[in-house]
């Protein structure tokens, strides 16, 4: 920005720094606004940009150069007859068939077991394929002697947890109740991002694990020249049921929305405490152009044209904004890179586990938050810089700061257009899935709440002027009520944070209290077990009969869980297999619409309120869901509310699956427990009751734990939140600090005249603290209430957009009755210590420039 020929360079840069210098503790504060977003919204996208790119890596090296996926609906996969047909098809280079089974480590820690064949896999999968150790070129035999079909090749992350037996190392790998120990033959080098990954011989793999004859993947390599869409049309022409196609685009979009509207709220939440300190530079600079505005005038005088004076005020604001942009570049990378150690690359939210990225900076995205940062500090200082470059030099050389006329009504208007915009882009829908209009209309509520506030603080604080009441009272109601563009600026700080901090309160107060009472409905049994990775195994039925048998058990429940993939381009839904209660037509869910009933021959699907968002599901419609090898017709029979899978899960009755599929297992059982039975003695029965290797993967624990350890993953998820809700906090009490301390150092004149006509030092100190206590409160209302406006924002529209749930409305009135009473002693202590600095000149002395 070019400076004013009458306002040199130096002389520019010489009137900033002293302005930082008379007041560093306001300057501080806006600096470390600024800092603030600038640090949450650069943390946000370094840590999603560095785990998302490590699970790309991770999926290139386990995909290949596959150009077509096709992959199995279900778990327990397809038919391996489609291969050869597949196979067959023109223009197709190379397919490789894969097995994939979920599986678990003696540790407990997840293993994904691939079975291959070598010689295709090399063409497509050649990080799969490429084997070190011995035995080199995975497939051809290897320096034991013994043949590689009964071995396995491990990744990075997992190798080192081979254990040498009798002269060679091995691998124990647990699944469904099953314990199996392979040999080791080497590693796989070109396996990334620090997953766990065992490769063997799918023969092998097929026999081990009992899948002989299905599969769950085939990778195709297209030939040169042949597109996608034409190989995809003819490859669909023969694709089963229970099979999909996915493309590169597919995968990658899929992969994307596993943590988008996680990643993409957090930005938002970031962007909104940056506009936060964007109110914090308006207040500062707005209460430094008061003080000063004698000094502007001299300048006026001796010739510094209006061109000058604003640009001197810009100056100051873009300063402000560097400064800030700089250390929230580099908090922000500070706060990413512990963030990826601690918590992981999903920030806690559960997206990415297991991986553990490295820390990607862009200089492009680090100067685009950078940019952020300065745009925000300019903008909040426009508006006093052309109130500087447009003060008369004569009446502002007399006065040290105006007021303004108290006569003047306090315009609406402007407060209630950005409202009524704001309000209607509530109602307004997502854009590509995601609730941009909703924080447009957050951004516009809490714009809308700022420019109410010289209206709002006459309203509130008129009526105290009018009342009979001691002398300090009257004039702190009295001063306040006569400026209010003053309280004003000294209340955008505070309103903006306080109402940001009250609306997260309460988004995350009604989020939880909303999970902790959907705990309490889908966990009414006293024990509950799960069988980890057993999605087509685990409980057998006369397992479930011998669990259901034991002393203290009245009732059981068994229950099976598993993975559907419905769409390519979107995350694996749940489908669930219960027991509807004795008696009923329905499962005991809690529901959100209620159920109804089908008509006869139809099978019902309940499907819960993620899934019926996002595949635009209600009750009355017709599910093709994918079974068995083969398309089930279903019919939608309700909506149930459910937060543990936020990309739908679906339920049918357990009778119908079994009928359905001819599975009678399950990996999931809950059991309810006679009046008088010990619970710690049940609990060692079912686990006693349950062969060793099974029970080393089933999960055991009473409803009580679950519903703690659930609490606790949502507490560990909304980690950030609450991080954000305490800056805020700490960022709106500074704010009010430094504008009260400002406004009260500039009174000293006043202050000395009233010490002229009689007023005492107490009742002046009693004064201020009132006035402060006034301000506080008004401000903590009127935060509380625009809080309210963009919490409810947050819970009716950017939930449901975001995640596809909805909640009830909890209020947090501790939270906000603390807030309030903080935020009105902060002011009314702060206001009085200023006011102490500010007596201690003789009374004379402050007046004498009146003379």
């Amino acid at each position: 920005m070019p400076a004013d020929p009458a306002l040199p360079p130096t002389l520019l840069g010489w009137m900033v720094r002293g302005e930082w210098r008379a007041n560093p503790v306001r300057t501080l504060v806006a600096v470390l606004a600024i800092a603030v977003g600038v640090a949450l919204g650069f943390a946000v996208h370094l840590v999603n940009r560095s785990a998302l790119a490590e699970f790309d890596s991770a999926v290139r090296s386990v995909s290949g150069s596959a150009d077509i996926r096709i992959e199995a609906v279900t778990p327990a996969g397809f038919d391996e007859a489609l291969y050869p047909r597949i196979a067959r098809l023109p223009g197709l280079v190379a397919v490789s068939p894969v097995i994939e089974i979920a599986a678990r480590t003696t540790a407990g820690d997840p293993l994904t077991v691939i079975g291959l064949d070598p010689l295709r896999a090399s063409r497509v999968t050649p990080a799969l394929a490429a084997a070190s150790g011995p035995g080199s070129g995975m497939g051809f035999g290897s320096e034991s002697g013994r043949g590689v079909e009964d071995a396995v090749w491990l990744s990075p992350a997992t190798e080192w947890r081979a254990e040498p037996g009798a002269g060679s190392a091995t691998f124990e790998i647990r699944e469904g109740g099953r314990r199996l120990v392979f040999p080791v033959a080497g590693g796989l080098p070109g396996v990334e991002a620090g997953r766990r990954i065992a490769v063997a011989d799918i023969a092998a793999v097929q026999q081990k694990f009992e899948r002989v004859g299905r599969l769950t993947r085939l990778d195709v390599m297209l030939a040169p020249g042949l597109g996608p869409d034409t190989a995809a049309r003819a490859i669909l022409a023969v694709l089963p049921p229970d099979a999909r196609l996915v493309t590169p685009e597919a995968e990658t979009r899929r992969t994307s929305d596993l943590s988008r509207a996680y990643r993409v709220n957090l930005g938002m939440l970031a962007m909104v405490a940056l506009l936060t300190g964007g109110f914090l530079v308006f207040s500062a600079q707005s209460l430094s152009i008061a003080r000063r505005r004698p000094a502007f005038a001299l300048l006026r005088v001796l010739g510094l044209q209006r061109r000058g004076l604003f640009l001197q005020v810009l100056a100051e604001g873009a300063s402000l904004g560097v400064l800030g942009a700089a250390l929230g570049l580099a908090a922000g990378a500070g706060l990413a890179w512990g963030v990826l150690g601690l918590l992981g690359g999903d920030l806690g939210g559960g997206y990415f586990s297991g991986s553990q990225p490295v820390l990607e900076i862009s200089p492009a995205w680090a100067a685009f938050h950078a940019g952020l940062g300065l745009a925000v500090a300019i903008a909040g200082s426009l508006f006093p810089a052309l109130e500087a470059a447009g003060a008369p030099p004569a009446e502002a050389l007399k006065a040290a700061g105006r007021s303004g006329d108290p006569e003047r009504r306090p315009p609406l208007v402007p407060a209630l257009v950005l409202g009524s915009v704001g309000l209607a882009a509530a109602f307004a829908p997502p854009v590509a899935g995601l609730p941009l209009f909703g924080y447009a209309a957050i951004a516009l509520i809490l714009a809308a709440g700022v420019a109410a506030m010289p209206w709002l603080a006459r309203v509130m604080i008129a009526p105290l002027a009018r009342m009979k009441a001691p002398v300090p009272v009257r004039l702190a109601a009295a001063r306040l009520a006569g400026a209010p563009d003053q309280a004003a600026v000294a209340l955008c700080g505070l309103v903006a944070s306080a109402g940001l901090m009250a609306a997260m309160g309460l988004m995350v107060s009604s989020f939880r209290g909303s999970v902790d009472e959907w705990l309490v409905a889908i966990l009414p049994a006293d024990i509950y077990l799960r069988v980890a990775a057993a999605e087509t195994s685990g409980l057998d039925p006369g397992l479930q009969a011998a669990l259901a048998a034991l002393p203290g058990v009245t009732g059981m429940e068994s229950r099976r869980s598993l993975t559907l993939k419905l769409a390519p381009e979107r995350p694996a839904v749940t489908l669930l297999a219960i027991p509807v209660p004795p008696g009923t037509s329905v499962p005991d869910l809690p529901w959100r619409r209620a159920p109804t009933t089908v008509g006869p021959g139809e099978t019902p699907v309940w499907i819960s309120e993620p899934l019926s968002r996002l595949y635009q599901l209600a009750p009355g419609d017709k599910l093709d869901l994918p079974l068995a090898g083969r398309s089930v017709p279903l019919r939608v029979a309700g909506v149930w509310r459910d937060y543990g899978r936020q990309f739908g899960a679906l339920a049918v009755q357990r009778s119908d699956y079994v009928r359905l599929t001819g599975d009678t297992g399950a990996n999931e059982a809950a059991l309810t427990l006679s009046p008088d039975a010990d619970r710690t003695e049940v609990l060692a029965q079912v686990r006693g009751a349950l062969p060793p290797d099974l029970a080393a993967q089933t999960e055991i624990a009473p409803a009580g734990e679950i519903r703690q350890a659930a609490l606790k993953i949502f507490d560990r998820s909304f980690a950030v939140t609450y991080a954000l809700e305490a800056v805020a906090v700490l960022v709106g009490v500074a704010g009010v600090a430094a504008t009260v301390s400002a406004q009260t150092l500039a009174r000293r004149r006043e202050f000395g005249m009233l010490r002229h006509v009689g007023a005492g030092r107490g009742q002046i100190l009693a004064m201020l603290a009132l006035e402060g206590a006034f301000l506080g409160a008004v401000g903590a209302v009127a935060g509380l209430a625009l809080g309210a406006a963009m919490g409810q924002v947050l819970i009716q529209v950017v939930n449901p957009q975001s995640f596809n749930w909805t909640m009830d409305t909890r209020w947090p009135w501790g939270l906000l009755g603390g807030l309030t009473l903080a935020l009105t002693l902060a002011s009314a202590l702060t206001a009085l210590l200023a006011g102490r600095s500010a007596l201690s000149a003789d009374a004379v002395r402050a007046v004498r420039e009146d003379w």
